[in-house]
């Protein structure tokens, strides 16, 4: 049972989640650092560096958002960086942010779906997504189609959250996930079913070494992952 923002429709997960990102999108930037405290930004950061030694020069961001993974990778140098996502609410917020910064010749924003990419086969040097992999209607068929557009060698790093196992931590989090954040997201953003969404999809994710093997399922190798600050979110990593 797939878990949907709006559990009293009958749209897919796919649409509900487009609706829900663009219902929330004119504040998600905010929230997003607010609710993490910033760390996220670090998180995302941390991720870039670990494609220093490839050099990519062609990177796909999935699940881009409002684009904020897509100008991390600028400091990789690439040539071209591609943001798709399924939400025009959040495109046009990235958009924008690309035009303010004089980013938008490097950083194409594109309306994209991660289970049936516009892309040929072997055509990135990296594919990237944070905080997205989770939204995707079918996990299997969405990591199956980042690996297909990977050029052989290439690398795909995921920043996901994950969920604490050990104690206060794990405590402390399941606390703040389920009782503090939905009630700032509904106040900020007026989108209730989108912060309780939000920890209802981590719980419901298969993290850790669920995650690396369904990225082996698909053809990856080398994988990896990484715990970020006490397990709250992780780094996987993994190889066409």
């Amino acid at each position: 049972m797939a878990v949907v923002p709006y559990k009293e429709q009958q749209a897919g997960k796919k649409e509900q989640v487009a609706e829900m990102f663009n219902n929330i999108s004119h504040r998600y930037d905010f929230l997003n650092h607010f609710l993490s405290l910033g760390i996220d930004i670090l998180w995302r950061k941390k991720a870039i560096r670990l494609l220093k030694k490839d050099q990519p020069k062609q990177i796909l961001d999935i699940a881009t958002g409002t684009g904020d993974f897509a100008i991390e990778a600028l400091a990789l140098n690439p040539d071209k960086v591609i943001g798709v996502d399924i939400s025009e609410g959040m495109l046009e917020q990235g958009k924008q942010k690309m035009k303010r910064k004089g980013l938008d010749h490097i950083i194409d924003m594109q309306m994209g779906d991660s289970e049936k990419l516009l892309f040929e086969s072997n055509t990135f040097d990296a594919v990237i997504v944070s905080f997205g992999v989770r939204n995707f209607e079918n996990l299997e068929k969405g990591l199956s189609d980042m690996f297909r557009v990977l050029k052989p060698g290439g690398k795909t790093v995921i920043i996901e959250f994950s969920r604490p196992r050990r104690f206060p931590m794990k405590q402390l989090y399941n606390f703040y996930f389920k009782s503090i954040l939905p009630i700032i997201g509904k106040l900020v953003s007026k989108d209730q079913s989108a912060y309780t969404y939000l920890p209802e999809s981590v719980e419901a994710f298969p993290d850790g070494k669920d995650f690396l093997t369904i990225l082996e399922k698909v053809g990856f190798k080398s994988t990896e992952c990484r715990p970020l600050t006490f397990g709250i979110s992780s780094i996987y990593i993994g190889q066409k």
